[in-house]
């Protein structure tokens, strides 16, 4: 029985195996977890999305990486929503060797300027660039196949995208294909392949369809056959018309009322390249005796900086030649300026001059000024302009109109004034300036901002075409990067019109193109879109000469303008009305309102437009038809010239300081005029600085200290001019002075001025025998002779010269630095690109880089600065487009950064491999091999981490791609210091220095309490903190702390603890306490025997966060009698003057209140009841009874005063006192007197008495 209950398993083991039934069959039934928003590129894990490579982001929607795609077709895209922040994304279609590779956008929608996609012919940023994508690229005419299509030929394109953080837009999608028709031949033809696989494939087109991709119609309503003209079939398929018909179908007449746009096929005379900011020019009073002067523009080589060069091109000979233009004559600042126009023009004199307008200088950034170039005589000049306000800026477009010497300045991007959000951008101002009156007008605007657009004047009419007319910041409105807008401004009637944009087979938006007239036609050739252009695009506006009736003639337009003369009709010609228009023919326009006027802050502005204003003596622009009330002004020519006007053009620092007159505000950015004199008072210009001279006398550090105080430092004399005006100041004192100046003894033989230049005697020299042994600081002697005299510097002397620079320094310019750090110093002032190796202003990115030329900018962080072999990981490798990770065939991670491409290293070594795409599996960093793999083994050469990339605690450098761990060296004081520069975190609160090698001696004072709060974060590694005290005499100590600590307390002689064995002795030795008191008094420590005794405080082991509280105070055991008494008589004269004060006080808060006692009481008095009364006085030369018919009765009281409950009353009764025979009452006695007749006087005197009524209550009131 025993034998089979052992046998019998424990009841428990069969709920253990139920309950492991029961979690297994649940595991299997509870469902995954899954990701609810979904994985568009990856797989969900546990909830969360694994991202394929490549792919970013909560739901893996933003590219982030490199993609590598082999397939024949496919597309290319952002992600699904807005693109990323600061993203940067790598596409290769790998194709097969000379494989022609198409790309058509379906949608691309990026930020202007700043995001861009660059195609590459190739598979490396190296290859030639093809395309640079940005903005919105739209459709305009017939869907995606007016949009040209991007080639390569090499079998491979490289597409890199590039987004900065200012916003995002939808991206794009972007389809290609290998070996395939143009635009699918744009359904006009179909697709034919050749008979081996690697032929190409091209287009056979329809009828009447021409053109790679067959998208060009030609021979249209067949070309009005016969009558107009007929189709060339067997040359270039379009239609050659008749003599008197002209246009693409031959429909229109010769001459024709109505404009057409034409897209000629222009063969090139070899390799025609696509160009743009470029500038054409025609044989027709342009060029200058066989010569083309070219001015300014941006350098290739080097930094890109611009340059002020002037080149010559001679024709015949077909030569360059550089003109150096003549210094004798050569006045103002000439400007190195890019962006800007030039004209050649005759002044009235007969010289011809090449006038240079505005532009943008590296260095003065825009600029407002116009140069002239005087052909005849070599010599650059900086004419003062008259009438408005002209700002200037960069890509404007300006034509120059030889009839009436006058050129028209359009658009550009530029300085904004009184804008508060965006101080710089695009504009739509108009200006016309007369070359020989050198005189600003402010014409009409055209309410469409651009720049880098072109303009003509044709047919007595300014035509505008295309242009960038992007000017969203933080937002995107619509604007386009490449716009092909025409617009048309008559010179005549100051109006503007919208032309019809070019109707065309395809788009031709674009800007930097350029644009000339000839034959009454505009060309226009080149320009950017995306891609470099090289076609030329035709415009011919109606003639007016088509118009036989004179009212058709002066309706002509918009886009020509036409005047009826001598019974014909013909062109207008701006030179015939000089005046401000509008001319006498134009309609009538409405008057102009105050808010256009309102505009213009300056007087010559506000009279120098064609909105009618005028100018009033409050400052203040109206319009004509105002009726103000004060004195106006009509013409520019009355108008005061203000400094303030010139100080607005000025718009960075380098450019105010240019003019004395201005000062640059640090904080306004912004250049505004001196409130005083350019030094200031008390001071004198003299040069480049300010000099002041002071009488005082002063040692040398002294008169340092004073001239500090006023912003400046000892005059360092180093030029002949500034010791010349201190030589002429000394002579208007009185008194003999002998003034220091800033001149000091370096070491043993050298003597340098304050500005630390070396000394020489080319302004001033030492006196005979000097310098001597006397001093080392320097003064000026004007003795027998003028020179210096050294004397020691503690020294007193008499004057001191004070110096200090004329106007703010400015910072170096951007274009000026040469690497990220120094470009980048400066917070958001300097952009570093690092592709162009260039610095630029951050408010001339836009333009410093208009097609896109710099691939990634940074303001603070300079990863890209160095080249690729400089970037050591992985990761910071396959960042950069034009870097390749090369790995080690140990296979522990480490590699090499190099530039290359997908297929291999530039210069390839043979033992490594390229890595262009993912990342190495093995990423030890050369510290450990792999197992599985991927994981990291074990850690050697002091390296810790998931892929040992860390140093351990205790060391420090950069151990990624096998780099080196050293020990921290910090003297003992620290444990652990700063992982990758080595800097010791100290352990005891005092010791500092990167190597804890300093220590702050500052004693504690005695009588203070002093509170040490360690909270901060860079307070964590403090455990110990030491005090030291030197007392007088008895020291009371007192510590506490918010943690416990350990605490030892020491004393020894000497000043300096530690310096001999044993010094100090040992007090007391406490440890995990949080507060501690002591008393240390002179019987024990002897403190007057001992003047230099020291104590020291030891706390240590405390944790962090801590804060730590000590106080030291000292006392004498024996009382001073002195002090004593002084102490007893100061407290009881202190007692006492406080009960005087508070005595004082009672008195008078109880004045106060007897005072309004009796107000009180005379108030009440005041209210009682009164009346008046008859008195008969006694007389005894009249009898009683004969006034007013006698007395009856015995005589009552003449005023009675029942008291409450009526039993009592006041009786007040008028009694006549004895009186002396004179009528006076006797000497002594009281009594009123009471004016009668006859000049008698009574002597009665009035009494209250209180008097018992009868028990019968009498009525209040009652006589």
């Amino acid at each position: 029985m025993d034998a089979a209950r052992a046998e019998r398993p424990p009841p428990g083991r069969y709920l253990l195996l139920c309950l492991l039934l029961g979690l297994v069959l649940l595991a299997r039934a509870s469902p995954p977890q899954t990701c609810e928003k979904g994985c568009l590129s990856g797989r969900c894990v546990n909830g969360s999305c694994v991202c394929d490579r490549g792919w970013v982001g909560e739901q893996c929607q933003h590219c982030q990486g490199r993609f590598k795609l082999t397939e024949p077709s496919g597309y290319l895209t952002d992600g699904p929503i807005n693109y990323k922040y600061k993203t940067k994304c790598t596409w290769l279609i790998e194709g097969y060797p000379n494989a022609v590779l198409r790309l058509r956008l379906n949608h691309f929608a990026t930020e202007c300027s700043w995001d861009h996609m660059y195609v590459y012919d190739g598979d490396s940023v190296y290859a030639p660039l093809v395309a640079v994508f940005s903005g919105l690229i739209v459709p305009e005419v017939r869907g995606n196949e007016t949009v040209p299509e991007v080639e390569t030929n090499s079998g491979y394109a490289l597409l890199h995208f590039f987004s900065d953080a200012a916003y995002n837009l939808t991206g794009f999608e972007i389809f290609y294909s290998i070996n395939s028709c143009p635009n699918n031949c744009s359904g006009h033809g179909k697709c034919t392949s050749g008979n081996s696989i690697a032929s190409r494939v091209y287009c056979e087109c329809d009828e009447y369809w021409k053109g790679e991709a067959c998208d060009i119609p030609y021979c249209r309503n067949n070309c009005g056959s016969p009558g107009h003209g007929y189709c060339d079939l067997t040359g270039e398929k379009l239609c050659v018309c008749n003599d008197s018909w002209q246009g693409p179908d031959c429909s229109l007449t010769v001459p024709s009322t109505e404009s057409f746009w034409v897209l000629p096929s222009v063969k090139p005379f070899g390799t025609s390249l696509g160009r743009a900011s470029h500038k054409a020019v025609v044989q027709d009073k342009v060029m200058w005796v066989d010569d083309i002067y070219m001015f300014g523009g941006k350098l290739e080589m080097g930094s890109g900086n611009v340059t002020d060069e002037l080149w010559v091109f001679n024709i015949p000979s077909r030569s360059w030649s550089q003109r150096t233009p003549s210094t004798q004559s050569h006045t103002g600042h000439i400007f190195a300026v890019e962006g800007h126009s030039a004209h050649v023009a005759e002044l009235d004199n007969g010289d011809v001059i090449m006038v240079v307008i505005f532009g943008y200088s590296s260095i003065y950034s825009y600029i407002s000024n116009v140069q002239e170039y005087n052909i005849r005589t070599n010599e650059w000049h900086i004419p003062e302009t008259r009438g408005a306000i002209a700002l200037g800026g960069y890509g404007h477009s300006s034509s120059y109109d030889s009839g009436s010497k006058c050129v028209y300045v359009h658009g550009g991007y530029k300085s904004l004034p009184n804008k508060n959000n965006n101080k710089y951008g695009l504009v739509d101002d108009l200006y016309r300036y007369e070359v020989p009156t050198r005189t600003w007008t402010i014409l009409k605007e055209s309410t469409y901002p651009r720049y880098l657009h072109s303009s003509v004047l044709l047919g007595g009419t300014l035509l505008i075409f295309g242009g960038n007319t992007h000017n969203d910041t933080s937002l995107s409105n619509g604007a386009k990067c490449f716009s092909a807008d025409f617009l048309a401004y008559d010179i005549a009637c100051d109006e503007w019109k919208i032309l019809p944009k070019p109707k065309l087979h395809r788009d031709v938006n674009r800007f930097g193109h350029t644009a000339v007239t000839s034959n009454c036609s505009m060309y226009v050739f080149g320009g950017f879109s995306s891609v470099l252009l090289n076609d030329v695009l035709v415009y011919r506006p109606p003639n007016c000469e088509a118009f036989a009736e004179q009212e058709h003639c002066e309706k002509a337009g918009p886009g020509v303008r036409c005047v009826w003369s001598h019974g014909r009709c013909a062109f207008w010609d701006p030179g015939s009305s000089p005046d401000i228009p509008p001319a006498s023919f134009c309609p009538i326009k409405p008057a102009t309102i105050d808010e256009r006027c309102y505009r213009f802050s300056d007087c010559a502005s506000c009279t120098s437009n064609t909105n009618g204003c005028q100018w009033c003596d409050d400052k203040k622009c109206i319009s004509a038809a105002s009726n103000f009330q004060s004195v106006k002004i009509w013409n520019f020519t009355q108008c005061t010239v203000r400094v303030a006007q010139i100080c607005t053009k000025l718009v960075n620092c380098k450019s105010c300081s240019l003019n004395r007159n201005c000062q640059w505000d640090i904080q306004q950015q912004e250049c505004h005029v001196l409130t005083g004199e350019l030094c200031g008072d008390g001071w004198s210009h003299v040069g480049d600085v300010c000099m002041q001279i002071n009488s005082s006398t002063k040692s040398y550090d002294n008169a340092q200290h004073d001239c500090k105080n006023l912003g400046g430092n000892i005059a360092s004399l180093t030029k002949a001019s500034q010791v010349d005006f201190v030589l002429e100041e000394l002579q208007k004192y009185q008194q003999k002075l002998s003034p220091w100046v800033g001149l000091r003894k370096i070491n043993v033989s050298y003597w340098a001025w304050e500005n630390m230049s070396p000394f020489t005697n080319a302004s001033l020299q030492w006196l005979p025998g000097e310098p001597s042994d006397s001093g080392f600081c320097a003064y000026l002697e004007l003795a027998q002779a003028t020179g210096l005299k050294a004397n020691a510097c503690n020294g007193p002397t008499d004057g001191l010269i004070c110096e200090k620079p004329s106007a703010r320094s400015c910072k170096k310019p951007c274009a000026l630095r040469t690497s990220c750090a120094n470009c980048t110093s400066q917070t958001m002032e300097c952009m570093w690109c690092a592709s162009t190796k260039r610095c630029v202003d951050s408010n001339a990115y836009v333009i410093s880089f208009p097609y896109g030329q710099c691939l990634e900018w940074q303001t603070s962080e300079c990863v890209g600065e160095c080249n690729c072999s400089g970037l050591r990981t992985c990761n910071k490798c396959l960042e950069q487009p034009e870097c390749g990770w090369c790995g080690d065939p140990s296979n522990t991670g480490r590699g090499q950064c190099m530039e290359g491409s997908f297929r291999g290293p530039m210069r390839s070594p043979s033992a490594l491999t390229l890595l262009s795409l993912a990342f190495p599996a093995c990423q030890c960093n050369g510290h450990s091999t792999c197992v599985n793999g991927s994981v990291c083994e074990q850690c050697r050469n002091l390296t810790t981490g998931s892929q040992c990339d860390t140093c351990m605690a205790g060391y420090h450098g950069d151990p990624t791609n096998g780099g080196k761990c050293q020990a921290c060296r910090c003297n003992g004081h620290a444990n652990m210091c700063q992982v990758l520069t080595g800097k010791c975190f100290c352990t005891t609160k005092g010791i500092k220095g990167d190597q804890c090698q300093l220590i702050e001696r500052n004693n504690l004072l005695i009588d203070y309490q002093f509170t040490f709060s360690l909270l901060q974060e860079d307070d964590h590694h403090y455990t110990a903190i030491n005090f030291m005290a030197q007392p007088e005499q008895n020291l009371d100590m007192s510590i506490n702390a918010s943690n416990n600590f350990n605490l030892n307390i020491t004393w020894s002689v000497g000043s300096t603890a530690g310096t001999i064995s044993g010094e100090e002795v040992p007090i007391v030795s406490k440890t995990n306490i949080k507060e501690y008191r002591d008393s240390f008094s002179s019987e024990k420590f002897s403190f007057r025997s001992n003047p230099n005794i020291t104590f020291y405080v030891y706390v240590s082991n405390f944790s962090w966060p801590i804060k730590i509280q000590i106080a030291f105070s000292q006392h004498n055991s024996i009382m001073d009698l002195v002090q004593f008494f002084v102490t007893f008589f100061s407290c009881f004269l202190s007692l006492l003057l406080v009960a005087a004060v508070v005595w004082k006080i009672k008195q008078t808060c109880w004045a106060s209140r007897r005072r309004e006692q009796l107000m009180r009481e005379r108030q009440l008095m005041a209210s009682r009841p009164f009346a008046s009364v008859d008195v008969v006085p006694e007389n005894g030369s009249e009898h009683m009874d004969q006034l007013h018919g006698g007395m009856e009765g015995p005589p009552k009281p003449i005023a009675m005063e029942p008291c409450s409950g009526g039993k009592a009353a006041v009786l007040t009764v008028l009694m006549c006192l004895p009186r002396g025979p004179s009528g006076f009452p006797p000497p002594g006695q009281s009594g009123t007197g009471i004016p009668a007749h006859k000049h008698i006087y009574y002597n009665v005197e009035g009494v209250s008495v209180l008097c018992m009524l009868n028990p019968t209550p009498l009525p209040l009131g009652s006589l």
